[in-house]
């Protein structure tokens, strides 16, 4: 045979040479989760190994991931059930838990890029990412809250702003009003393939966005998260998105959408990050404690799978363990 293929794959330092796809501690956004109070590091029960931090820990958090290389940041909130309502109004605090977890953080960190989820559900009384109005999501008074959300965070500091509430024209509502208030150098990324999806549910979990169990909003958010049988329409999503401005595109969940990834790596003139959402690293922690598989390993091979498949930017709740990798290698 004048072919043999295994020729490169005979040992570790072949394979390391003619491996077509690295990672590295670039690739990475740390998702982090802040909660109210002082000293609290709370493990979120279906996401092991991940944590809620108030404010003070989780500047603590932000300093470990820089050490070992991380620089972007997506930052959520767990809202006070108290402070929910329809129109999600605790979202436009300008001392909110959001607002004041920007601010410090870019005092502390003003080297990192951080970004703020702009979204409604943390902060609606129905945990949906719109207004409800007679039962329904209405998508265009819910972009004027989006806008000023997005606003109130570039106020803050946030140096990007990630809309993920899936509503039609919220990316040019949120341009537009940027730029109208003078921050045009405040980046979006924009959600703009996101399905409706089951492997969100630990992380429902951890911000109590869940939609609610009532007969006044829809029960689900398959009217706005994409159906995950389509393919084209992530497309046209994120054609929509590019036209309106937006400087990165999401692709979430990430493990079930490689090919959604790749298609839109295709078309896309601007970065395209992939959301490794808490379905897909709960269920790797899962089989690896019943022993099923080798955690370190599906790790890796998952990561590396969306970044084959083209995603630029990838957020993954395993941050800390593969930069801990990638620094001992």
């Amino acid at each position: 045979m004048l072919q043999r293929p295994r020729r490169l794959r005979q040992s570790a330092a072949l394979r390391l040479m003619s491996a077509e796809t690295h990672l590295q501690a670039s690739d990475f956004m740390a998702p982090l989760f802040c909660i109210e109070g002082e000293n609290i590091k709370s493990e979120i029960s279906s996401m092991p190994g991940y944590f809620r931090y108030s404010l003070d820990l989780l500047l603590k958090e932000i300093e470990e991931l820089t050490a070992l290389g991380c620089q972007a940041f997506l930052l959520f909130v767990k809202v006070e059930e108290s402070l929910k309502d329809n129109t999600g109004k605790e979202a436009l605090n300008p001392h909110g838990l959001m607002q004041q977890a920007t601010r410090a953080i870019k005092e502390a960190f003003p080297n990192i890029c951080l970004m703020t989820d702009v979204a409604m559900d943390p902060y609606s009384s129905f945990g949906h990412d719109g207004v409800v109005y007679q039962g329904k999501i209405d998508n265009d008074a819910t972009l004027e809250i989006l806008t000023e959300m997005a606003i109130s965070h570039a106020q803050a500091g946030a140096d990007f702003v990630a809309p993920s509430d899936m509503m039609d024209g919220r990316v040019e509502a949120i341009r537009i009003a940027l730029d109208t208030a003078g921050f045009q150098d405040v980046g979006i990324m924009s959600y703009s393939a996101k399905y409706a999806s089951c492997f969100y549910g630990p992380f429902r979990d951890a911000l109590d966005s869940a939609p609610a169990d009532s007969d006044q909003a829809p029960r689900d958010k398959k009217t706005y998260q994409m159906n995950p049988a389509n393919a084209k329409e992530a497309l046209r999503e994120a054609q929509l998105d590019l036209n309106e401005g937006a400087d990165i595109l999401m692709v979430k969940p990430a493990m079930a959408y490689l090919d959604i990834i790749k298609s839109i790596k295709e078309i896309s003139t601007v970065p395209v990050s992939a959301y490794h959402v808490s379905g897909e690293y709960a269920m790797i922690k899962a089989a690896a404690a019943n022993g099923w598989l080798n955690e370190q390993e599906a790790m890796l091979e998952s990561l590396t799978a969306l970044k084959r498949a083209g995603a630029d930017l990838i957020a993954t709740y395993f941050v800390k363990q593969i930069l801990q990798h990638l620094k001992q290698t």
